[in-house]
């Protein structure tokens, strides 16, 4: 079964990212000048040089790690003549890795995909005040029993508080996300329930739940303006964690995803179930291939992101 290709989400950013990749090879320098050109922005530099502190903001940091990522499949295509359409089996994505795994399955093209995630990063910036949400890792619980917190620690503050699990990223490992009263009020309910651990998260806006309702507005509105095309692959949905290849479908469930839960463990089960045995990471990190050790240790990860494990990757095909 040929594999499927995996695509990291926000936190995957380090200063130098994707830095040896764009001096080595051609294909990955006109990736980051497009990408670049299209947002009137010299991303490349801030993902080369920093500061840390301006790559991490979200507006920056979700364009930044797509741009990595599809660098690295315009290298395997160049150097390789890979072909993803006849490589692959499936693509996913956490969070914004989702919109890197439409980018490089042909549903949008890379300057609309820039555009998309500069969109998507400023708008859920800007949908909550900072300090004003949070989220926090539970670790140890399983679903229900965090669905439980949630529950309570929304109830348990002012009316109007928000509470509620955000990303479900591997077996004893969810996501809160909400209002920060009630997100501190979920990490004392936790650990009240047995949880291993439970701790507050460097984020700058809390992700994934109801109060990004204003950017799935804006998302909604911004993907209404871009062509959506069939993917060459299907891709497996964050908010379903099932496969999705009609246009209209991809539209309703990236607007959804803004306010819904990531449901990262069930997709590498769906991608398991579908027959695939070999989950690749393509881009910055290895937290995505991580978290599928935590899932089901009979997958296999590789890594593609340094010019050496291109080269690895390619001669593995």
């Amino acid at each position: 079964m040929a594999p499927a290709l995996i695509f990291p989400g926000q936190g995957s950013q380090t200063v130098g990212m994707g830095k040896a990749l764009f001096d080595a090879f051609a294909a990955a320098r006109e990736v980051h000048e497009e990408v670049d050109e299209t947002l009137k922005q010299n991303l490349s530099k801030l993902m080369f040089e920093g500061p840390e502190d301006d790559l991490t903001l979200t507006e920056n940091a979700q364009p930044a790690i797509m741009t990595a990522s599809l660098a690295v499949l315009a290298v395997l295509r160049a150097e390789g003549g890979f072909d993803l359409a006849q490589k692959v089996a499936f693509v996913a994505g956490h969070s914004l890795g989702e919109y890197s795994a439409h980018a490089a399955a042909g549903t949008f093209s890379l300057a609309d995909t820039a555009r998309l995630l500069k969109t998507r990063g400023t708008e859920m910036q800007k949908a909550v005040p900072v300090g004003q949400g949070a989220m926090a890792a539970l670790m140890g619980l399983e679903m229900d029993a965090v669905e439980k917190v949630a529950v309570e620690a929304a109830e348990g503050g002012p009316a109007g508080e928000v509470c509620q699990p955000g990303n479900d990223n591997a077996p004893g490992q969810i996501v809160v996300s909400g209002s920060a009263g009630a997100v501190e009020r979920a990490i004392d309910l936790a650990k009240e329930a047995g949880a291993k651990r439970a701790v507050l998260l460097p984020v700058s806006a809390p992700f994934h739940c109801a109060l990004m309702q204003p950017a799935a507005d804006a998302m909604d509105a911004a993907l209404g303006t871009v062509t959506i095309n069939a993917p060459a692959v299907p891709v497996i949905a964050n908010v379903t964690a099932a496969p999705v290849e009609d246009p209209a479908e991809i539209h309703r469930l990236l607007v959804d995803q803004v306010t819904g839960m990531v449901r990262w463990r069930e997709c590498v089960g769906t991608l398991k179930a579908q027959g695939i045995a070999d989950l690749v990471e393509v881009g910055s990190g290895k937290v995505l291939s991580g978290l599928v050790r935590r899932i089901d240790r009979e997958l296999s990860t590789q890594n593609v992101g340094t010019p050496d494990e291109v080269e690895a990757f390619l001669g593995s095909l």
